[in-house]
């Protein structure tokens, strides 16, 4: 009777076992450039992850000419930023519109001016535009989607969109639903995801999507995170499987670690110029308390110096008056 309690037992520990492994997924983390890389190279994928981002239905999508740019800038000790460029076609009420999108992604804080330089050769590419079945050219309206790795000292808010409206400025009356080609052509949206504020926020599908970045579920390997496949929309669920794939490809894995060794590098280098940059601080304090010092000590000569040339002219102006009174008494 004891065997069968125990053989009980352990099949029931087995079950929740099993239970807990169907439950568990274990996903490439998308924090890392050739992992977003590898989930966004799957189209289905990419439509499905940025239509949630948008807010919008984006029935086609394809790579930029310029897709996958990533620099590494070794004289400033830093990653530059990491993008992924589309061309996509948008469902509409009255039909579609095509975009251009624009994702870039950074693990560390960077210069906004590159945001700046990048966005502003958006705009400057001719090649941003289509012609319409007249043979007239429009510019695309372009939307930028930004992964910032650090955050923004934004807090509470993991994804901030910014929509720039259009209002009459006498009644300040916003325009709303106003589709107007030169507005759109020269005012971009913008969605900001800082992914340090993901930690726990799942107020919303959009939210519980992007937790995948969710730095909080990583394993003691931090290329794989831990999450629960069954508190996604099945919606989202193509993309968790894609994720799933980048974790058992081998290429991926070691792309990851080379990324790490690549940062490492770079915080090694960050650091020691830190250290070089205090030492030569100190180096150069303790010069200047030399100099202050040399100059304190050549302010008490010069004062000694004028002192004993004031008491030397008081005694030869005393000498000539006791001449010129001995003179007198004679």
């Amino acid at each position: 009777m004891q065997s069968n309690t125990t053989h009980d037992a352990k099949m029931n520990r087995k079950a929740k076992t099993d239970s807990t492994e169907r439950e568990e997924a274990l996903i490439a983390n998308p924090i890392y450039d050739h992992v977003f890389k590898y989930l966004m190279e799957d189209n289905k994928v990419a439509r499905k992850f940025i239509s949630a981002i948008i807010g919008e239905d984006v029935t086609e999508l394809s790579f930029a000419p310029q897709e996958y740019v990533r620099e590494v800038d070794a004289a400033e000790k830093s990653f530059s930023i990491y993008r992924l460029d589309f061309l996509a076609r948008i469902r509409t009420d009255d039909g579609s519109k095509v975009v251009m999108i624009e994702v870039q992604k950074v693990s560390l804080r960077t210069d906004i001016m590159r945001f700046r330089y990048y966005l502003g050769g958006q705009y400057r590419n001719r090649d941003n535009s289509y012609t319409d079945p007249e043979g007239a050219v429009h510019a695309m309206p372009i939307y930028c989607i930004f992964f910032i790795g650090e955050g923004l000292s934004v807090k509470g808010v993991p994804v901030m969109a910014v929509n720039p409206q259009t209002e009459d400025v006498a009644t300040r009356q916003v325009l709303k639903d106003l589709r107007n080609e030169f507005v759109e052509s020269l005012h971009h949206r913008s969605w900001i995801v800082q992914i340090p504020e993901l930690k726990g926020r799942r107020r919303n599908d959009l939210e519980i999507l992007l937790s995948i970045f969710d730095q909080a579920n990583r394993m003691s390997d931090h290329h794989i995170l831990n999450i629960r496949e069954e508190r996604f929309p099945e919606k989202y669920r193509p993309i968790i499987r894609r994720l799933q794939q980048a974790a058992s490809d081998r290429n991926v894995r070691e792309a990851m670690q080379m990324e790490d060794d690549i940062l490492e590098h770079f915080r090694i280098e960050e650091r020691m110029t830190r250290f070089q940059l205090a030492e030569k601080d100190a180096i150069i304090t303790e010069k200047d308390a030399i100099i202050t010092e040399k100059d304190a000590v050549i302010t008490e000569k010069d004062k000694i110096i004028a002192r004993e040339q004031a008491e030397k002219e008081a005694l030869l102006t005393e000498l000539a008056t006791l001449k010129t009174r001995t003179k007198t008494d004679k």
